[in-house]
């Protein structure tokens, strides 16, 4: 109890420091960004003066739930996007409240009814994003100060063109793919660096494995004009992967947050999935009446000093400028401790990891953090109802026994949804080392579990 207690002042004093430090370094960013671009893109916790654009996108939010609306002459399209982007409580929207209004209300677009009357649907306009969405239909920005500039950090082009994929085993006579999906803040080398190397010839003459670089990581584009949403992450999927390689049906392998891109495709695809393999997938189910993303959000990022993964989290979740600055001075400079980690360990594949680790961008891993792993929280009912009655393949789940970040109760509670799911726990395994480490016997685990596939098949 005294150090639960010890623990909860400690927190308490820590992030009052952190809200104070990030209010400080907003405008910091603010003068950096007048004295070097003389121009300032507006953040997500402070309110920018009301701007409604003509044509393009703007935000609204319509009983709740935000999306981004897609305007044009021909179709209305509905975007999710994650409200605790600038729904997240900070000492800047506290100060912001209190001199400007940050939302405005609009009426917008009637519809007809079953009876042939009129009702008005009432929209929410968040007036920084709005804005922010003002930007993304200029033209190509230049290229900004706090992007490196190396040939694998393309952060400031709009051309996302396809992502980058590690493919390995049969080339001629494929009999069937495997996807794998790394999880948040890594890359294909997840996968390439532990388990390519340990599947066995008769795997490789068979299969053709194929990793993938999300958008926004690793070696894939990292467009600032992106919102890295679910359906941007989707479609770069389809295209880059499914299409390119033509591929017919596929089994699916996928870690941590990687794990709700893989339900999202398994529902989009029914038909096509074998098997879906999921490694620590972070799923919370929110209480009846609790916002789903706001839960999710104070699950993963509780406010806490420890343990050291959950604090991490905690500011990679709450703290917009303090995310900003260290994602400046670890990924502007990723190609100097790529080098230095090379250098101080002899570990070929943490090597490789960290790698993984320094190479993207603060609006991909903000954006995808909020709207991938908070964001589709409220759709995650849904995606597991349609993988246990729509999509009939083989589902089995692996979880680390230590995990710190998402606990063995989240595989359980997928679980409980898709009842034929069997569950695998590993004792003294915690959310890396569920691979890394035991890679030789994983990789085993999943050629059993991809011929049991082609046999029920």
């Amino acid at each position: 109890m005294t150090g639960r207690f010890v623990n909860e002042i400690l927190s308490f004093i820590v992030f009052t420091l952190l809200d104070i430090l990030d209010f400080l370094l907003c405008y910091v960013y603010k003068i950096l960004d007048y004295l070097i671009e003389a121009k300032w893109e507006p953040c997500y916790c402070s309110s920018a003066k009301e701007a409604i654009t003509s044509s393009g996108k703007i935000l609204v939010s319509e009983h709740g739930e935000s999306k981004i609306l897609h305007l044009s002459s021909t179709k209305l399209e509905l975007e999710e996007i994650s409200d605790t982007l600038y729904n997240r409580p900070s000492l800047v929207s506290e100060v912001s409240k209190s001199t400007v209004e940050g939302n405005s209300m609009i009426q917008s677009r009637e519809k007809i009814n079953k009876r042939g009357g009129t009702i008005r649907s009432t929209f929410t306009i968040n007036s920084t994003i709005v804005e922010m969405l003002q930007g993304r239909i200029q033209k190509l920005p230049i290229p900004r100060w706090s992007d490196c500039d190396c040939k694998n950090c393309t952060g400031w082009t709009s051309c996302k063109e396809s992502l980058f994929i590690k493919a390995d085993g049969a080339k001629e006579n494929v009999q069937e793919d495997v996807l794998f999906i790394h999880g948040f803040i890594s890359s294909s080398a997840f996968w390439t660096e532990t388990l390519y190397p340990n599947f066995s010839k008769t795997t490789k003459s068979k299969y053709r494995l194929l990793a993938v670089d999300l958008l926004g990581f690793g070696k894939s584009p990292k467009p600032n004009d992106s919102f890295y949403t679910l359906r941007e992450h989707l479609e770069m999927i389809e295209k880059s992967v499914l299409e390119a390689h033509e591929v017919k049906s596929f089994h699916i392998v996928a870690h941590s947050m990687g794990c709700i891109l893989a339900l999202a495709l398994a529902v989009n695809h029914p038909a096509s999935v074998k098997s879906l393999t999921l490694l620590a997938p972070p799923y919370f189910p929110a209480p009846k009446g609790e916002p789903p993303a706001q839960y999710m959000m104070r699950r993963v990022a509780p406010r806490r000093v420890w343990p050291l993964i959950t604090f991490g989290a905690s500011i990679g979740c709450w703290y917009e400028h303090i995310g900003r600055t260290i994602s400046l001075v670890l990924c502007k400079n990723h190609r100097l401790w790529e080098f230095l980690t090379k250098l101080c360990t002899r570990n070929r594949i943490r090597t490789y990891l960290m790698e993984g680790f320094f190479c993207h961008t603060h609006i991909a891993s903000w954006h995808t953090l909020h709207n991938i792993i908070c964001g589709t929280a409220g759709l995650m009912e849904r995606y597991l109802h349609e993988v246990k009655n729509v999509v009939k393949c083989d589902v089995n789940i692996f979880h680390g026994k230590d995990d710190e970040l998402i606990p063995v109760e989240c595989s359980y509670s997928v679980k409980s949804r898709i009842p034929r799911a069997k569950v695998k726990v590993v004792e003294n395994k915690d959310h890396i080392t569920i691979v890394v480490g035991r890679q030789e016997d994983f990789a085993r685990e999943l050629e059993q579990i991809w011929r049991n596939a082609s046999t029920i098949k």
